[in-house]
């Protein structure tokens, strides 16, 4: 393994230092890394010209706001935080996300799209998601333990910004986990992976994503996000206040959370019993 450069160190120390996940971390050293190869010189012998000149290229290759966009978050520390230049963030502008709608699912297209999820961990995650709004990284990282059913509500521990929060507990949603477990027998991470002591990779739900869109045929390009987004337009049809759709979702900010109880959150009616599925697949 080749041996770190004291550049190299000292930007992971500085992400280590600040909680930075290792995905982000590995986001971040992979984008200055490239930045570095364009030029053939060492990141910290490069200017904002510099930098200008490579988001350039980069739009010209067709490139999507997402993915420049994390590697202006990548430069933008790099720059501020480990060289240390505070007047140079700023100054590298992010790019604009296109206005465009987010694909919505039909109460009857999320019955007919969960049905077709032929594995039954995985019809049951995307169950989870569509039930209580969740990320696809929240689905995965949930735990046996995190299911509250004496209060009816779901803990998401690591949520965005790992910020924990409380969704509600779904009574249908209630009874197809109970039915899981029973057959798959969780112990630890509600949706394990291969290896048991380790979570299912989103990889895994979004391929399980594809695969039921090909099996039903339908023209919609469907996500797990697709179902968070369905999640909170049927909420807002059924007529929940925004204001609690935001914290389902945590949006909210701080002062929002402490105003919107867990009596409320439980209280609120998920989408997902207002549908009628069926969660385990043939041949369970």
């Amino acid at each position: 393994m080749a041996e770190l450069s004291p550049l190299r160190r000292r930007m992971i120390e500085d992400m280590t230092v600040r909680n930075l996940s290792p995905a982000t971390q590995r986001s971040y050293i992979n984008a200055v890394q490239k930045f570095s190869r364009y030029f053939d010189r060492s990141p910290d012998r490069l200017d904002l010209e510099d930098v200008h000149a490579f988001q350039v290229h980069l739009v010209s290759t067709g490139i999507s706001w997402a993915s420049l966009n994390r590697i202006v978050c990548a430069l933008r520390f790099f720059y501020g935080i480990t060289l240390g230049q505070n007047d140079v963030p700023e100054r590298i502008p992010y790019a604009r996300k296109p206005r465009t709608l987010p694909v919505i699912l039909s109460a009857d297209e999320v019955v007919q799209f969960l049905e077709a999820v032929s594995s039954l961990k995985a019809r049951v995650a995307l169950t989870c998601a569509y039930a209580a709004g969740l990320r696809v990284g929240e689905v995965c990282g949930l735990k046996v333990q995190d299911i509250d059913s004496s209060r009816m509500v779901i803990h998401v521990r690591h949520g965005k910004g790992s910020k924990a929060r409380y969704v509600m507990l779904s009574v249908e949603l209630l009874g197809i986990l109970r039915s899981y477990w029973r057959l798959a027998r969780p112990e630890s991470f509600l949706f394990p992976g291969r290896d048991p002591g380790k979570p299912i990779e989103p990889t895994v739900l979004n391929a399980a994503c594809r695969s039921a869109v090909t099996a039903t045929g339908l023209s919609k390009r469907v996500t797990v996000h697709t179902l968070r987004h369905s999640f909170a337009t049927h909420l807002l049809e059924n007529g929940t206040d925004i204001r609690i759709i935001q914290v389902l979702l945590g949006h909210a900010s701080t002062a929002h959370y402490t105003q919107v109880s867990n009596k409320t959150i439980c209280s609120t009616t998920s989408p997902l019993d207002r549908l009628r599925l069926e969660v385990t697949p043939p041949g369970y």
